[in-house]
């Protein structure tokens, strides 16, 4: 068996799908507060968790369980200013009522980090939340011996992503604004430089960091290359607005993704420029 939280999310379903024409077996833990009950593998078990990971004590399945992969979380910058606490809750918290999971289980756990961690930590309580619970699970494998790995993904993008509400991304945002005949929308000035990564290849990092025990160490999964938003809108070919800057993004995020593709055997195999391609088309 193994274990998805999140799993009806944008990333945890195509990772679902993926472990299910694989032949595995898959339980998804989600409450749907961003998840969506469509994009659920009707192969799948579901354990729909109302309060969140925080009944955990209700251990869904006897076992023995292989895997956890840890994808629930609050995954947006500015969501987590008006929402400090929920944020804390979602992804601090849970990530240690995961851990357990995985301890109870004897399971490896395959934890979802961000990008935002690679800047300032302190600079959004959402990178920071993210950073505490790569702690957490490194706290746990030193003192419970609990394994497993550490992703960090870099602005996911693809099918089943968020076009709308505060957790939107910005490609699903720049998506909806171009089917609706609208101008995209560019918070400051466009020069800010994010590294894009297709759903699908987040997913073969995910599987592959499966395979083994690694001592949490960090894998990084993005494409190795970064544009400025600026960039980006220009390959939707369609009008432009500008629009005041946020607080607590940071200025650039560019994967270095030598060591994942060394160790994992892992390679980016998709680019942005030809998925945006393919929308406008």
């Amino acid at each position: 068996m193994l274990i998805v939280t999140g799993g009806a999310g944008f990333i945890g379903s195509h990772l679902v799908d993926r472990l299910i024409e694989d032949g595995k077996e898959v339980l998804v833990i989600d409450d749907f507060s961003t998840g969506k009950r469509k994009n659920l593998n009707n192969q799948a078990k579901l354990w729909c968790s109302g309060g969140g990971l925080q009944d955990y004590f209700r251990f869904p399945v006897k076992g023995p369980v292989e895997t956890i992969f840890h994808l629930a979380a609050k995954a947006r910058i500015q969501p987590s200013f008006e929402q400090p606490k929920e944020t804390y809750d979602a992804n601090s918290t849970n990530t240690v009522i995961a851990l357990e999971m995985a301890r109870h289980y004897k399971a490896r756990l395959i934890y979802a980090g961000s990008s935002t961690a690679d800047d300032d930590v302190f600079l959004n309580p959402y990178a920071y939340t993210k950073w505490l619970g790569e702690q957490h699970c490194k706290l746990y494998q030193k003192h419970y011996g609990v394994e497993g790995a550490i992703a960090r993904f870099y602005n996911v993008y693809g099918p089943r992503q968020i076009e709308k509400g505060p957790f939107s991304t910005v490609i699903g945002i720049f998506e909806r604004q171009w089917r609706e005949g609208k101008p995209l929308t560019i918070t400051g000035n466009g020069k800010q430089r994010r590294d894009f990564t297709y759903v699908d290849d987040i997913v073969s990092g995910l599987i592959a960091m499966s395979q083994e025990n690694w001592n949490f160490i960090k894998f990084p999964l993005g494409s190795g290359k970064s544009y400025t938003i600026n960039e980006v809108a220009a390959m939707f070919k369609a009008p432009t607005e500008y629009i005041p800057a946020r607080p607590g993004e940071a200025q650039s995020t560019h994967a270095t993704i030598r060591s994942t593709k060394r160790t994992l055997g892992w390679e980016p195999v998709h680019n942005l420029a030809d998925y945006v391609a393919g929308v406008i088309q």
